[in-house]
């Protein structure tokens, strides 16, 4: 079916750039025409794993697609015979779906295989609960108006509990998951004072203000910032600590890029 392009008006566009990092830096600027061209689309990009750091404060992306390349790894080192286990892949319907379907356009038929002997596609559903290791995990839908996202609460080796919301504001839907929690990480794209230069509200966000309101009203210990915008990084740290504590008594952090904190 022929599309008429002066009208088309896509939702979602994937972008495949399987090859080496020159390439994908080669095609960085095909990707900032698509979003000038269709600003309202949410424009992913599936990559190797080895690219995937390149493309992560890639202003014009929503999601890079690195999770197909470490499922190959797994599938070939499988086929090779130095890997005999089952490789769990966790995800709700929606994202194993797209994740599968993409697998099956992509990879060679020797690695599906593989894949179909030595990797499981398993579903989590909302209120699912996971024993991983020593870490109890219990997995929740946000409540996203986007597309469907799922966050957890944790439960630490060392009794404390840490719940993730997510990269879109909190939902009063999970209220019953987050409340009291001892860490909490909440997104926060920019600082209040700057919404009018980010727009974070017009895209499903919110600020350090809103984070440092919403942890104190739910009672939480420590509120962790995550998913800023990159164009302050100089001062992020000490700036969004500060108008996060205009409303929240307990403790903020915000980590810079692989920075580790004891939880």
């Amino acid at each position: 079916m022929a599309v008429d392009l002066a009208t088309f008006s896509p939702k979602r566009i994937l972008v495949c750039q399987l090859r080496q990092i020159g390439d994908v830096v080669l095609a960085t600027p095909s990707i900032e025409l698509l979003k000038r061209r269709y600003p309202d689309a949410e424009i992913h990009l599936l990559t190797e794993k080895k690219c995937a750091p390149l493309l992560e404060h890639n202003p014009h992306l929503g999601k890079v697609w690195a999770a197909v390349w470490m499922i190959r790894i797994i599938a070939q080192r499988a086929s090779n015979g130095h890997y005999s286990g089952t490789f769990r892949v966790y995800g709700h319907d929606k994202v194993l779906m797209v994740l599968e379907q993409i697998c099956r356009m992509t990879l060679p038929v020797s690695v599906m295989k593989a894949i179909n002997k030595h990797i499981e596609f398993y579903e989590i559903k909302n209120g699912d609960t996971l024993q991983l290791g020593d870490l109890s995990l219990q997995c929740f839908d946000i409540a996203s108006t986007k597309e469907k996202q799922y966050g957890f609460r944790a439960l630490l080796p060392n009794g404390k509990s840490l719940v993730c919301l997510g990269d879109e504001p909190y939902n009063e839907q999970v209220r019953s998951y987050t409340e009291g929690v001892d860490w909490l990480l909440c997104e926060a794209f920019c600082l209040y004072k700057d919404r009018e230069r980010f727009k974070p509200y017009e895209k499903h966000h919110s600020t350090a203000l809103d984070a440092g309101r919403l942890a104190q009203q739910l009672g939480i210990k420590r509120l962790l910032l995550y998913h800023t915008e990159d164009k302050t990084l100089a001062t992020r740290k000490e700036s969004y600590t500060e108008e996060a504590s205009r409303e929240f008594s307990g403790l903020v952090y915000v980590p810079d890029d692989l920075e580790k904190i004891l939880l």
